[in-house]
């Protein structure tokens, strides 16, 4: 038997930390009833915010998960696809094995929580879906042939199922973020730092230096991006890929 409740329901995937931290904050300060699917949890998130442990990367904890959710709630108003991992790498040097475990979580996660909630929306007749995409959509980068490729495919997910289900009223767009000041940035620079013997103060320097804004995006401006396009004042933009990137793939 379904609950039915009159706060709208968004699910957010990989929502304990850095940009999916701050999406789950966002949303409910809006009021929405915040689920967030997480390996992990983060002991500092709001209580506001919904915790659920789940594995993105496999897909029967994925459809277990989210059929509670819908069972609980009775409806879902917005998919936040936002769970990922990185992985550095160019052809030769990405296995099978690394392959695999980049596509799992950054795709086949994204697709098998599309395909959970679809049902729902249609039968509403309404909903939103968004993609965690990067920059690495639109642009290549040295090093990345799994994660460009991944972003990429989330990418072109968010414009055929635009295009798929505009006739039952749902959205879907990707979110294509820059270099963001988040825990997995700050990971980022520390392993290079620790491997290179790099002065820490500079690679940040240079890593702000690289965008045209002279600055790194905050994890609070993507929520923000996220937040618009969940709302009805984006009831006119699906199959879109939006930047939030200080403009560096204008460059």
């Amino acid at each position: 038997m379904k609950n039915k409740t009159n706060q709208k329901v968004c699910i957010v995937t990989g929502g304990s930390y850095g940009i999916g931290e701050a999406i789950c904050h966002k949303f409910s300060q809006h009021h929405y009833l915040v689920v967030n699917l997480d390996i992990q949890a983060n002991p500092n998130q709001s209580s506001n915010v919904q915790w659920v442990k789940c594995d993105m990367s496999n897909p029967e904890e994925i459809k277990v998960n989210i059929q509670d959710i819908l069972n609980q709630y009775g409806r879902v108003d917005t998919l936040i696809s936002n769970a990922g991992v990185h992985f550095s790498g160019n052809i030769e040097q990405t296995s099978e094995e690394d392959f695999e475990r980049v596509f799992s979580l950054n795709v086949k996660g994204a697709i098998t929580a599309t395909k959970a909630i679809l049902p729902t929306m249609k039968q509403q007749n309404s909903g939103v879906i968004l993609y965690m995409a990067s920059d690495q959509a639109l642009i290549a980068k040295k090093n990345s042939f799994a994660y460009n490729l991944s972003k990429t495919a989330l990418a072109s997910i968010a414009k055929t199922t635009a295009l798929d289900y505009a006739a039952f009223n749902i959205r879907a767009n990707a979110i294509c973020p820059g270099t963001i000041e988040t825990p997995l940035y700050h990971n980022a620079i520390q392993s290079y730092v620790d491997k290179s013997g790099a002065d820490i103060n500079q690679v940040h320097q240079e890593e702000a230096a690289l965008q045209p804004l002279g600055r790194l995006g905050k994890a609070s401006e993507v929520a923000a991006l996220t937040y618009f396009l969940a709302s009805d004042e984006a009831a006119f933009i699906t199959g879109s890929l939006q930047s939030i990137d200080g403009g560096y793939t204008t460059q």
